[in-house]
């Protein structure tokens, strides 16, 4: 289990560093579109935009898919501890065994409490693995995101594109709930590390 549990940990970096790729490609894409934009090649802007907003998707989904490794890394973290813990319980029963016969209860007490603070730490892992499981979706490019990142692109290069595209929503984005997403499952993530 020690082997798999490396691997897992590797490839949830890997996925990591995949996410941040994806990051630099998209600021590139949108560079080049704001170049086209500037040059007044609306087709070739749009194909940079719709690349960048693919670009931006696929950084979400590789961090959430990085979030599942991690998830499944310490799934594999908890077997591994609670074979550990099994192979200890003989030699706490042994323990608690000779502590019974001599009646002291201030190390039964000790040794009880112990056990529930390791429970309980395992349930708080269980819980957080549960809730990075709990949230996958699949994304697209949609269109609207598209046009917007057009007229930031625009509004930044200094030009009015309001007739060359499709009505609809004419300031700039500052925020979208994908970047909030990928905020959460960061904190999620580093949650879980912290734990491992």
């Amino acid at each position: 289990l020690q082997e798999h549990l490396f691997n897992l940990k590797i490839a949830a970096k890997e996925l990591q560093h995949n996410s941040k790729k994806c990051d630099k490609e998209e600021k590139a894409e949108k560079a080049k579109a704001k170049k086209a934009i500037q040059r007044g090649n609306m087709e070739v802007a749009r194909i940079h935009a719709e690349n960048a907003i693919r670009q931006k998707h696929q950084s979400i989904n590789l961090l959430r898919m990085s979030a599942r490794v991690d998830a499944v890394a310490s799934r594999v973290q908890t077997a591994v501890t609670m074979n550990q813990v099994t192979k200890s319980m003989s030699a706490v029963f042994k323990s608690m065994d000779a502590t019974l016969k001599s009646m002291n209860l201030e190390k039964i007490s000790a040794l009880m409490n112990q056990f529930e603070r390791n429970f309980e730490t395992m349930d708080v892992q269980a819980v957080l693995m549960e809730d990075t499981m709990g949230s996958t979706s699949t994304l697209t490019t949609p269109q609207n995101e598209v046009d917007m990142l057009l007229r930031e692109m625009a509004d930044e290069a200094g030009l009015d594109l309001s007739l060359a595209l499709p009505p609809g929503q004419t300031s700039p984005v500052t925020s979208t709930v994908a970047s909030a997403e990928q905020e959460e499952l960061s904190k999620r993530l580093s949650k879980v590390r912290d734990q491992a």
